[in-house]
């Protein structure tokens, strides 16, 4: 990647994407190491203290995740004590437990500590721009489908 102009897929989304994606998982799990968990892990985490009985079909659309993967990633999370799933009838619940609740705000620091660092780096507008461009393709995407 030292000729970074001459790439040639410099114009393709598809690329630029998953590398941007790629660089950005790499911030993320420096930031989030000191609190245990795994980005992924942790933004679980995050969503169910924010909406306490969240069902998981609702983790799967507000995260952007196949069903299957949270899934896993809450079985895993139940597993290290920081979630519970309550289930009534065909209905499933997923609570955070003390230990998770506990875990919020070192969730929050390392997620502002994240945000801090990639707006350093790109600049507080180009994150911006960037975070809303994205999530306009990813609607636009989704309608699509």
């Amino acid at each position: 990647m030292s000729d970074k102009k001459n790439s040639p897929y410099c114009g393709c989304l598809f690329f630029a994407a998953n590398a941007l994606g790629r660089l950005l998982t790499g911030l993320a799990d420096q930031e989030f190491r000191t609190t245990g968990l795994a980005p992924s892990l942790a933004f679980v985490v995050m969503n169910v203290n924010r909406q306490p009985g969240i069902q998981p079909s609702q983790l799967s659309e507000l995260m952007k995740l196949t069903p299957s993967t949270v899934s896993r990633l809450v079985e895993k999370l139940e597993h290290q004590g920081y979630l519970r799933r309550e289930v009534t009838g065909r209905t499933t619940q997923v609570h955070a437990t003390e230990k998770g609740q506990a875990l919020q705000p070192q969730l929050q620091a390392a997620w502002r500590s994240l945000y801090a660092r990639y707006s350093e780096l790109i600049g507080v507008e180009a994150a911006k721009m960037l975070t809303q461009q994205s999530y306009t393709a990813i609607q636009a995407l989704e309608e699509a489908e």
